[in-house]
């Protein structure tokens, strides 16, 4: 900055390089109500300022005012012999008066702090808001969410992952995880499941296992942070592993019970008439004249009766093993 103050003195550069605006005011002492030449020196946050005597800045700092919250009164017409004061009542209730030498100086020093005040008050409300995975997220039922992550048939796979050198059973990775809630279109997009998996890590659905994922947490305290990581390890809640085998006993169909399943699980089915996908349960029992026409992760099913289905899986490996599942019968 190049404005001269009124001493005559140029503004000095004291090597700070998130300074905002420098220069010297005259500041009401808190105990012994007199006046004082100070130089301030205003930054992002706060207001310091430091001795000032004979036209010469003291090294050392006398005080500071934290600017969060703060309020300014500008002009401060209460001194009747000093219309050039401006007042800052913090937020811990103290009033600090300061005077400028001209009404110029004094309304661009409280144009530059109430600038300041202003933009900490919007970083504070953007902190507060949530974000827009954290919105599309308070409609969702995550009580629903658990029961199909669970379910034994289209629910996420468990199984046993090794993390350096100690083996975990009956659990999946966060990568697992996000991959299942955007398939089945509980979510949007990878941070929206993210998200959406940081929300089960909060309310005690889901458990970190293994280094990778209990830094994770500890690392991130009260934000319960997932991680989108297939060295980032999972599994489900106690509580709910205990009404598992229950569960598995109920679901199981009439049909399945009186046929032989060669394969079970989640995949997207394009409507006929509406060229929509839908996630369905599906199982493979033996059957045939099914042709197969594959293109990417998705399959077609050409039946008998000539009817086309179009299948999509989550994964290129579901895809095969849907495939070679489904050829074998026929």
């Amino acid at each position: 900055m190049s404005w001269q103050s009124c001493s005559g003195i140029p503004e000095r550069n004291m090597d700070m390089k998130s300074s905002v605006r420098e220069g010297f005011l005259i500041k009401r002492g808190h105990v012994v109500h007199n006046w004082k030449a100070r130089w301030f020196v205003l930054t992002p946050d706060k207001l310091l300022y430091f001795k000032y005597e004979g036209g010469k800045r003291d090294s050392s700092q006398r005080g500071k005012i934290l600017l969060k919250d703060c309020v300014i009164t500008c002009p401060f017409l209460e001194y009747e012999n000093r219309p050039l004061v401006l007042k800052l009542h913090s937020k811990l209730g103290v009033d600090h008066f300061l005077e400028a030498c001209s009404r110029e100086e004094r309304d661009a020093w409280a144009a530059d702090i109430r600038a300041a005040v202003d933009r900490l008050q919007t970083a504070e409300e953007d902190e507060a808001k949530p974000s827009s995975a954290e919105t599309q997220l308070q409609n969702v039922d995550l009580s629903k969410v658990l029961d199909s992550m669970y379910d034994v048939h289209s629910g996420i796979r468990m199984g046993s992952h090794v993390e350096q050198g100690s083996t975990y059973s009956n659990c999946f990775s966060g990568s697992a995880v996000v991959d299942w809630l955007v398939f089945v279109r509980f979510a949007l997009t990878r941070l929206e499941a993210v998200t959406l998996g940081s929300a089960l890590v909060e309310m005690g659905h889901l458990q970190p296992v293994g280094l990778r994922s209990v830094e994770a947490l500890r690392s991130a305290g009260l934000s319960q942070q997932f991680l989108d990581d297939s060295t980032a390890l999972y599994s489900f809640a106690e509580n709910l592993k205990k009404r598992g085998s229950v569960k598995a006993e109920k679901s199981l169909s009439a049909l399945e019970l009186s046929g032989k399943v060669v394969k079970r699980g989640y995949l997207l089915k394009q409507g006929h008439r509406r060229k929509n996908w839908k996630p369905l349960l599906c199982r493979t029992f033996t059957f045939q004249g099914v042709k197969g026409n594959i293109q990417g992760n998705l399959f077609k099913i050409i039946t008998q009766s000539d009817v086309h289905y179009f299948i999509q899986a989550p994964t290129q490996q579901e895809k095969t093993e849907w495939i070679d599942a489904i050829r074998q019968q026929t």
